[in-house]
């Protein structure tokens, strides 16, 4: 295959998934990993890609925002592991926030068979998934309808945690940085997210390798103020070895046979 072709493919992929793994795609061509990166580098380059490490993501400026359909297909192994490991941090009794994102609705839905639990929410997905969960407590917050993630925003979302004393927050957003720490290119979103933090004892933020290195426009929360990431382990170990060094916890999640099945198949 000529590399022409190659790259039409690679960035074909790119735009429906908005990630691509360097392994899978050598073996989806029929090239070597070695030639799959040259690819990845010369495309960089041009602006057609992102490198990350092991893969690429699709290039978005600082005030782009990602809407949950864009988000929804990428990198969901590696999603539903750190909501796994996420959910190992949630006891019975505990009172807790989920802020909205992809990854946040993934613990949600391992949280239905709670035995005893006060969830508030942001995130009408998070809330629609919990609607079912007989002994967990759904409070949902006030705010105007953000449509591309599915949430609620503003000064009343802001007013509306604002008195509220929760043990943990789980958090998402769109890059996570050592510098930066939790960013997102909306100033109303970012304003929210901080909110919800401050609702907190503990901030949890909910990360997959896409985003762990990126900035975007808004600062949510920045690392001093977090308490863990959960991460998984196709992250950059340089941008993790950076992140601990602030203070934070880092828990990288291991992607199991089931994830990496389900994104081979994708």
């Amino acid at each position: 295959m000529l590399a022409i072709e190659r790259r039409r493919l690679i960035a074909e992929s790119v735009r429906s998934r908005g990630v691509v793994s360097v392994a899978e795609m050598a073996e989806a061509l029929g090239t070597t990993e070695i030639t799959l990166r040259r690819d990845l580098r010369v495309m960089a380059k041009e602006g057609l890609l992102v490198r990350t490490h092991g893969g690429a993501v699709q290039p978005m400026g600082l005030g782009h925002e990602p809407s949950y359909h864009e988000k929804s297909g990428q990198a969901a192994g590696e999603k539903a592991a750190i909501a796994r490991l996420a959910f190992s941090m949630v006891r019975p009794g505990d009172s807790i926030l989920l802020g909205p994102g992809t990854t946040t609705l993934a613990l949600a839905r391992l949280l239905v068979n709670s035995p005893e639990l006060t969830v508030v929410t942001n995130s009408l997905l998070v809330a629609q998934a919990l609607m079912e969960a007989p002994r967990v407590e759904v409070i949902l917050t006030g705010g105007a309808l953000r449509r591309s993630i599915h949430a609620l925003v503003g000064p009343a979302a802001e007013e509306s945690v604002r008195a509220l004393r929760a043990s943990q927050t789980f958090i998402s957003g769109n890059g996570f940085s050592a510098e930066r720490g939790l960013s997102t290119p909306s100033p109303l979103v970012a304003a929210t997210d901080r909110a919800l933090a401050s609702a907190a004892q503990q901030v949890v933020v909910l990360a997959d390798h896409t985003k762990i290195g990126q900035e975007t426009m808004c600062q949510t929360v920045p690392a001093a103020r977090i308490h863990t990431l959960i991460t998984d382990s196709r992250a950059d170990p340089n941008e993790l070895a950076a992140i601990r060094e602030t203070g934070v916890e880092v828990r990288v999640a291991d992607v199991g046979e089931h994830e990496q099945s389900s994104r081979a198949a994708r």
